[in-house]
């Protein structure tokens, strides 16, 4: 049996100052279901200001919190369907 490949865009947007980067992670799943997540990166003072740096830090941290949630609403599907408790595996 085959299946029709399936797509995900996450979209990622950024807030700056000189010293903090917000970044949030927008994931819209097929069934209409949104999952937003947020990040957030400080510069020291003492630091460079490299805007790209502490946006790969923010959103790094939010994609993070994105795949925590993810795994969090696939367990709980999992437990509705089965009528069990499942566990996640944390790599």
């Amino acid at each position: 049996m085959t299946h029709a490949p399936v797509g995900w865009h996450v979209e990622m947007e950024f807030q700056e100052d000189d010293l903090h980067t917000r970044a949030v992670a927008l994931l819209r799943l097929p069934d209409g279901n949104e999952v937003r997540t947020h990040g957030h990166a400080s510069r020291h003072t003492v630091d460079a200001n490299q805007p790209r740096v502490g946006e790969e830090i923010a959103g790094a941290r939010a994609l993070n919190e994105l795949a925590m949630r993810l795994l969090a609403k696939a367990h709980e599907e999992i437990d509705e369907d089965s009528g069990r408790i499942s566990h996640p595996i944390h790599v």
